[in-house]
């Protein structure tokens, strides 16, 4: 991947002294991330005020015989205050993934305290009195359509933006890595400017000075920094961040894993000093209750709703090659226990026996993936393209072997590669969908996914669970996973 990586910036001015003396102030950003900012907050500003109008509509005109007055027109755009009061318009800043569904628990409560103002108020912008399922349908209208609305205008504001321009500060392994996510698509607009040791490295020394890096900066175009520290880097990303800002950039951290932790701690003070309690981890009883009455649930309708394609599946496959219709493979658990995990089968009966001749083709770190395996039958290659070869654990989920979400379930020659701390991801079922495949599963070496799977076990909510399940149906019909 070529990347520009200047490592001596041009000469600069001698005023480094005066500025060390009076200190950097946050210098403005670059006219284009400006330009992405801007564009993203109007657009949201405007889904915002359609969504809010569409779901008076529905409550007033669709569910009553109330009408609108000019009052009721005017009193729209409050739900834009409202949404900033909330913080709906700063968080596309700071996160280079974009995602609507991240904030549909605040959107739930945008939607509920503004039905709440709306019914309390009836008397003055409509004329007429609310019932109780227009309330209801305010409010329901309002979060579908605020959801729905969001989700447009940042693909619109996608399609319009600017590409945001990423330095990466780190190893280089680090940023080759970065790299390679930057490049792989998905929904973020990005690409890598350059990569610049953080510290140690023979360019480092150049860069201490803010007037050096603002002209590496201005040199890539860079509009964000990403900075991913070493084991011993804490002195270094405080410099980095203070020249980033001097600068005017957005700066991201890549955490290492224990740090990431921190989403599932309580802030606490002591005297004045912060202190983070971290939970603990794994889920607690009730947890687990949860978690399996959902599995439990979701897995009984999926079968039900699904049964008629699943038979049509069974007899293409039955059809299409010799063989069983349904391939069973040992798989590592929960706390390590061994089942068999149940699918269509894909591959030619002796698929195992051809593994051998087939690992130099190998494409995955630590796991066994090959894009175009030959093994693969015909409707096998369709079955995986749409993951429709998976249905058949929803009985595994049944059993309670698996779950609807959790940690990838490997094979016992993958399990074995991985010890420590890595081996905590087994106090979970594994599952059907998880992190590791909306974030890439046949990309994703095994060892980074270990990480994913520990994270997602310290920090489960069923919440997570949700937007996992949500984030799978766009990520296979996109078939991101090939």
């Amino acid at each position: 991947m070529p990347t520009r990586t200047p490592l001596r910036p041009p000469a600069v001015p001698a005023l480094r002294a005066i500025r060390r003396a009076v200190g950097i102030r946050e210098a403005k950003a670059p006219a284009a991330a400006l330009q992405r900012d801007a564009l993203y907050r109007r657009l949201l500003a405007v889904a915002d005020v359609v969504s809010a109008g569409f779901a008076v509509w529905v409550c007033v005109v669709l569910l009553g015989e109330d009408r609108l007055g000019p009052v009721t027109f005017a009193a729209l755009p409050s739900v834009v205050v409202a949404s900033k009061v909330i913080g709906l318009y700063e968080r596309d800043e700071l996160t280079l993934q974009k995602s609507t569904l991240e904030e549909a628990p605040a959107l739930f409560q945008l939607a509920t305290l503004y039905a709440l103002i709306f019914w309390l108020l009836e008397e003055v912008l409509i004329d007429g009195r609310l019932g109780d399922s227009q309330v209801l349908g305010l409010w329901g209208a309002l979060f579908a359509s605020l959801l729905l609305g969001r989700a447009l205008a940042r693909r619109l504001a996608r399609g319009l933006a600017p590409v945001e321009r990423c330095l990466v500060m780190g190893e280089r392994a680090a940023c080759d890595r970065i790299g390679l996510k930057l490049t792989a698509g998905g929904a973020a607009k990005v690409e890598l400017a350059g990569c610049v040791p953080l510290d140690g490295g023979p360019a480092s020394g150049v860069l201490r000075e803010p007037d050096d890096f603002r002209a590496l900066v201005e040199d890539v175009g860079a509009q964000r920094l990403i900075v991913a520290p070493g084991a011993n880097d804490s002195d270094a990303i405080l410099d980095a961040i203070r020249m980033a800002k001097a600068v005017g950039l957005k700066v991201s951290i890549l955490p290492r894993v224990f740090e990431v932790v921190g989403s599932s701690v309580e802030f606490d003070q002591l005297e004045g000093e912060t202190v983070l309690g971290i939970r603990r981890f794994g889920l607690s009883r009730s947890s687990q209750l949860i978690k399996r009455a959902f599995d439990c649930a979701g897995a009984a309708v999926a079968l039900l709703v699904l049964a008629p394609a699943l038979a049509l599946i069974a007899l293409a496959v039955r059809l299409d090659s010799r063989g069983p219709v349904l391939f069973r493979q040992t798989r590592v658990g929960r706390d390590g226990r061994h089942f068999r995990m149940t699918k269509f089968r894909t591959m030619v009966p002796d698929a195992d026996r051809l593994k051998a001749d087939l690992r130099a083709l190998n494409e995955t770190d630590g796991l066994f993936k090959i894009a175009a395996d030959p093994r693969v039958t015909r409707i096998g290659r369709f079955l995986r393209r749409t993951s429709l070869d998976e249905f058949p654990q929803l009985i595994n989920v049944l059993r309670g072997e698996m779950s609807l979400v959790g940690p990838r379930p490997l094979v016992v020659d993958e399990d074995r590669q991985l010890v420590g701390w890595h081996r905590r991801r087994l106090q979970l079922t594994p599952g059907m969908t998880g992190q590791w495949q909306v974030l890439g599963s046949a990309r994703i070496p095994l060892r980074e996914m270990a990480k994913i799977d520990y994270l997602y076990v310290a920090n489960w909510s069923l919440w997570a669970d949700v937007k996992i399940l949500l984030r799978t149906v766009p990520y296979v019909v996109a078939r991101r996973g090939m």
